[in-house]
């Protein structure tokens, strides 16, 4: 679910760096995720949900269905 249908833009990998520590030995993996919505849109003259990224939303990709 975590990814947008207009520029796919997914959750992508990383590390967590403890700050308190040494940064070479306190490491953990991490996820970070797009903030995606459900949203129902006009294409081509009807009406149908997608999930989208709230990027594209603000920037009016996307015609939205009212």
């Amino acid at each position: 679910m975590a990814k947008c249908e207009i520029c796919e833009k997914g959750q992508m990998k990383g590390h967590r760096i403890s700050i308190n520590r040494s940064q070479v030995s306190r490491r953990a993996n991490r996820k970070w995720k797009p903030n995606v919505k459900k949203v129902k849109i006009i294409d081509s003259g009807t009406v149908k949900s997608i999930y989208i990224c709230t990027r594209c939303l603000r920037s009016n990709k996307v015609t939205r269905a009212i």
